[in-house]
């Protein structure tokens, strides 16, 4: 696995993705050297409030085919600047500047998407012994955004700009409204607060050839030029779109797939299939079909269970049968339907419903709560009609079920004793007949 690639989605998503890839990925060979390094990597950030947990969990499922080394380019990247080749492909302005996001919501956005090492752009604002501040105008790498008008300062302190050969002072070097490009040190989220720095230690590893320091507005990235442009004349997305020359560029394609290192004729794929390895169970037609029935089929039980709420136990029934027609081993219809059965008397289908139900989810509580008190019901009917014997065999099955059924075990006692009184008077019985018997054969 490209560990750049794995360190920056876990400084984005936090320890639940961690969590989840060591769930989905501990036999993997590359994740476990991982591993073995993330001792040694920077703290990644607290967790994000996600509500899409799905992401998450997509990325740890396909993690080793997300971030395989096979897909990173061999060419040589250009870490001189953030901006594409000229006319390679069409830049355009932050989608924001084409909606009506409120400035609010935008600095929000800012800073929660800010990380350390970002390449930011600003101007001189004040110059002091500690250092300069700075207002920052674009990015000059990570998510670009339109910052301009947010009027969002920066400190960057003396100790972190380097000194100049000719001057003795480093501020010296500067002076109010110069545009400078440097990276983010440290961000406080909270306070809405950014350290900058001039050294090229704090740049990550892929942008460690970016220059920074004074910079000339020629030099500005390609998006803020655009972003100018738009600003004056108002245009439309799809306006802009056109007018970019790069966007009819037929080699647009080819170039994107040399840069990120893509071969056409051997295409990387999400699709297990297409990466010449072996399907995973999950992959197969009967499982998905499996799931997505299981799915259905639980849509059905919750409308059943309304109806029950609501006294509809016809069309409670319906939506039962309607869910294990389509899933006919879901545990939740199973134990559902029985318990309609039970509630309607129907006691011999309600148990049979239980048992399929325990038999494919064997810690189903439910489904052994419900099964062991209606084998006791059922014993209990079989009491009433005289045959005690019959209604043993479904205490003693209960108990055998859940041994600490207070319930089926004192009923189970309660008809033994009965038996026994039985079995003593027929045997009693017996005795007399057999003696009379033998009288009458003496006389």
């Amino acid at each position: 696995m490209d560990k750049d690639l794995v360190r920056q989605c876990l400084n984005y998503h936090g320890p639940a993705l961690l969590s989840l890839l060591k769930c989905e990925q501990h036999e993997h060979a590359g994740f476990k050297q991982l591993l073995g390094d993330l001792s040694k990597w920077p703290q990644y950030r607290k967790e994000r409030n996600l509500e899409n947990i799905e992401i998450q969990q997509f990325i740890a499922r396909k993690a080793d085919l997300l971030f395989s080394e096979s897909w990173k380019s061999t060419l040589q990247e250009n870490t001189e600047s953030h901006e594409p080749a000229e006319g390679c492909y069409a830049v355009m302005p932050p989608l924001e500047q084409f909606m009506e996001v409120p400035s609010g919501q935008k600095r929000e956005l800012f800073f929660r998407d800010l990380e350390r090492g970002d390449v930011v752009i600003g101007r001189i604002t004040s110059i002091r012994d500690f250092g300069f501040f700075v207002v920052l105008i674009s990015m000059g790498s990570g998510i670009l955004r339109d910052i301009e008008t947010l009027e969002i300062s920066a400190l960057c302190p003396v100790r972190d700009v380097p000194s100049q050969s000719s001057h003795g002072d480093p501020l010296s070097y500067y002076q109010m409204g110069d545009l400078i490009k440097a990276a983010v040190k440290d961000i406080d989220r909270y306070h809405e607060k950014i350290t900058l720095s001039l050294h090229k230690s704090s740049l990550p590893t892929h942008l460690s050839n970016v220059k920074m320091g004074v910079m000339s507005s020629e030099d500005m990235p390609e998006y803020y030029k655009q972003s100018a442009s738009r600003f004056r004349n108002n245009d439309t997305y799809e306006k802009v779109l056109r007018q970019s020359l790069a966007f009819t560029n037929p080699s647009t394609v080819e170039f994107l797939l040399n840069s990120l290192g893509i071969v056409e004729s051997n295409p990387p794929s999400l699709i297990r299939g297409l990466q010449r390895a072996n399907f995973c169970d999950q992959d197969y037609a009967p499982s998905l079909r499996k799931k997505q029935s299981s799915s259905w089929a639980l849509k059905c039980v919750k409308q059943g269970v309304d109806y029950f709420k609501w006294g509809r136990h016809v069309d409670a029934m319906n939506e039962y049968n309607k869910a294990l027609e389509i899933d006919a081993k879901n545990v939740e219809a199973l134990v559902a339907r029985g318990a309609l059965y039970a509630t309607k008397g129907s006691l011999n289908k309600a148990i049979d419903d239980f048992e399929v139900a325990l038999e494919s989810c064997p810690t189903h509580k439910n489904a052994r709560k419900y099964l062991c008190q209606t084998l006791v019901e059922r014993g209990r009917q079989l009491e009433e009609e005289d045959k005690p014997m019959n209604a043993e065999s479904y205490y003693s099955k209960a108990l055998a079920i859940d041994d600490t059924f207070t319930e089926a075990e004192e009923a189970l006692n309660k008809v033994r004793q009965c038996i026994q009184v039985i079995l003593y008077f027929l045997f009693f019985h017996f005795k007399q007949m057999t003696n009379r018997s033998n009288i009458f054969a003496l006389t």
